[in-house]
């Protein structure tokens, strides 16, 4: 059975938006591309969203990726980051189910606990790590883009834990198909 697919990786903001694509064969991956998208010459918040939207739905045209994955916004203190944040990805996931891509959503501390063993890691340990993970032949100077790389790798990760899980239709289903769990 092929498990080829393209997972498209997001990390959102509203100055620099950052973007990463793996395709995943036979439990390997490897790197298409990452990049940001810049808006912070853009003045106009709405027209930032558009551009979002855009530049998505551009990316998934061009790569057509199979899967969406997408930092979830951090819970900080200033409340207007926190919604300007909330924005750009609610509009990424719209491009996204426009192109009826299934989205998933991971906070960034499960993001790094997936890339590095460590919740609390810092953006250039992720991005060394990613480096070790995946054979980067791209060089960026935005942190954005390896973390939007991150979380396509996190997704990648959670996907085959996942789908090695068995689904039991109830007790009785479980108990016989695990009898050294059960006692």
């Amino acid at each position: 059975m092929s498990t080829d697919r393209i997972i498209l990786g997001i990390d959102p903001g509203t100055n620099i938006l950052g973007y990463g694509l793996i395709y995943n064969k036979d439990k390997k991956i490897e790197l298409i591309t990452m990049n940001v998208i810049k808006l912070n010459k853009l003045t106009d918040p709405y027209l930032k969203l558009k551009t979002i939207f855009e530049e998505i739905l551009g990316i998934i045209e061009h790569y057509k990726p199979d899967e969406l994955a997408i930092e979830a916004p951090f819970f900080g203190k200033n409340v207007q980051s926190m919604l300007k944040l909330g924005r750009a990805q609610g509009v990424a996931i719209a491009a996204a189910l426009y192109k009826s891509l299934p989205v998933y959503e991971y906070s960034p501390r499960k993001i790094k606990q997936a890339i590095t063993g460590k919740g609390g890691a810092s953006k250039e340990q992720v991005a060394s790590m990613l480096a070790r993970i995946v054979p980067i032949n791209v060089i960026t100077e935005y942190y954005d883009a390896t973390d939007a790389l991150g979380v396509a790798v996190c997704h990648y990760f959670q996907k085959n834990t996942l789908t090695e899980k068995k689904e039991y239709s109830g007790w009785k289903s479980f108990v016989s198909n695990n009898p050294a769990r059960v006692k």
